[in-house]
């Protein structure tokens, strides 16, 4: 083979050898999966060379943006309904929705000590505010005031409620002390390789609807590889264990 048509051929054999050209992918993504989000991304990015571009808020207001023309290509929400809804009006890819986590909700205090494992805590007149994400636009708040129907409080704590955006900011209400308490995801007190911090009770599961937690390929990113395969990602084996250690259901 002559020197020239070798060098070729070197040159063809690497090309094939190289992965897809890396892309980026624009997510919108429910505050209560940001800090797992951003350990998936290391990983996501290594098995891909893609790269996420983020922006954590309130599904519900994510919902209004989407609808509005915010230039996102993937959306991963707090619920199952919003992706269906974009599907339906034509705003996500049909056949594109996967379930990804069941959220856990949980009532936490900065304070140790603070809040009991059964959450009697919260009939005591220790408690002065309690915060909750937006039930308007946030699933788990949502989820909040159906713990506080379930247990006959809702009554006397509704003065007492200190309505956040978003999960991320009724975390940051109970931590800075403006709420003695609140309620928010048992992703954000129980981070992996972090100690756990001031106390929380894990609200059984029956005292509110199941938090299925889906994400949807949108319509702006349908013709993008790197939108496709972070969807693809949230489904391996990999992303899965992540998702676990976080303490979201299977």
């Amino acid at each position: 083979m002559k020197r020239s048509t070798r060098a070729s051929f070197v040159a063809l054999l690497a090309a094939l050898a190289l992965p897809a050209a890396a892309g980026e992918v624009l997510v919108a993504v429910a505050a209560n999966f940001a800090v797992p989000l951003e350990r998936l991304g290391v990983g996501f990015t290594a098995a891909s060379g893609h790269t996420l571009k983020v922006s954590a808020g309130a599904t519900g207001k994510f919902y209004s943006q989407i609808v509005a023309g915010a230039p996102f290509e993937v959306l991963i929400a707090a619920d199952g309904e919003t992706p269906k809804k974009l599907i339906a009006e034509g705003h996500a890819v049909a056949g594109s929705q996967v379930t990804y986590a069941i959220g856990r909700l949980v009532l936490w205090s900065a304070q140790p000590g603070f809040v009991d494992d059964q959450g009697a805590v919260l009939a005591s007149p220790k408690v002065n505010k309690v915060a909750i994400a937006n039930p308007k636009v946030a699933p788990y708040g949502a989820a909040a005031l159906q713990v506080l129907k379930a247990r006959g409080l809702a009554d006397a704590l509704t003065p007492k409620l200190v309505t956040a955006e978003s999960i991320a900011q009724a975390f940051q209400f109970a931590s800075t002390g403006n709420a003695e308490v609140g309620f928010v995801a048992l992703s954000q007190v129980a981070v992996p390789g972090k100690p756990a911090t001031g106390s929380y009770w894990l609200v059984p599961p029956n005292l509110y609807g199941e938090i299925r937690q889906d994400a949807v390929l949108l319509k702006l990113g349908e013709k993008n590889p790197a939108a496709a395969a972070l969807l693809a990602y949230l489904k391996t084996a990999a992303a899965k264990d992540v998702i676990k250690s976080f303490g979201y259901g299977p």
